[in-house]
């Protein structure tokens, strides 16, 4: 049984637990608040979810998923994450990540950060632009017409196949966006971000994304 460990279990967290203890894996949550606070959660999930601390849910995963505030990103485990699959559902907001300024000037991208502080992990950048009512409102079987699209973008091919995999069984065609430095085409007030959109709809968008810069 592959276990799914999530650092954060807000509306984003809470909701791929849902899809993963739906597509018969094992989840271990997490929060900055404790494991207790985190008991409504787990008893909705059932019993192949249980709460633990960030390390313990990084310690647990054969997957991970980090979906916490980009300002908190250097709370993130990394021994515990050595060596495995990060999915990255991040982004930069400044009103409430303060000033970064290398996203500022678009050096870098968000997912690429989370891949510096884990040196020895493979990110993935994925989920990070439909919201969370829509992660299980939007589901819908494999061959569906009008399927939703979801993009992912990392520099480990293996790793883009896992979590492919991954939202295929969550219920999504996967539209793969290229490398980390790519993940810009799919952050906040790009075409792709928010929308419902199938994969030759999500493919075109990810196209027309331009940065900051040159909107």
């Amino acid at each position: 049984m592959t276990t799914i460990g999530f650092i954060g279990s807000g509306h984003i967290g809470s909701q791929l637990a849902r899809l993963a203890v739906r597509s018969g894996y094992d989840v271990v949550v997490s929060n900055s608040r404790g494991p207790e606070t985190l008991s409504g959660l787990v008893a909705e999930l059932g019993p192949h979810a249980r709460a633990a601390t960030a390390s313990e849910a990084a310690r647990a995963a054969d997957i991970a998923v980090v979906t916490i505030p980009l300002k908190n990103l250097e709370k993130v485990p990394v021994d515990e994450l050595a060596g495995k699959t990060v999915i990255d559902t991040n982004n930069y907001y400044p009103q409430r990540d303060g000033s970064i300024p290398e996203l500022d000037s678009e050096q870098t991208t968000t997912a690429e950060l989370l891949q510096a502080h884990l040196p020895s992990s493979h990110v993935v950048k994925a989920f990070n632009h439909i919201y969370a009512r829509d992660l299980t409102g939007d589901s819908l079987p494999a061959g569906s017409p009008d399927r939703r699209a979801l993009s992912i973008a990392g520099d480990d091919e293996g790793a883009k196949a896992q979590v492919a995999h991954l939202i295929d069984e969550f219920g999504f065609d996967a539209v793969d966006a290229g490398p980390l430095a790519e993940g810009w085409r799919i952050q906040r007030d790009t075409p792709g971000y928010g929308p419902r959109l199938d994969k030759a709809g999500l493919t075109k968008a990810l196209a027309e994304a331009k940065r900051y810069r040159d909107m």
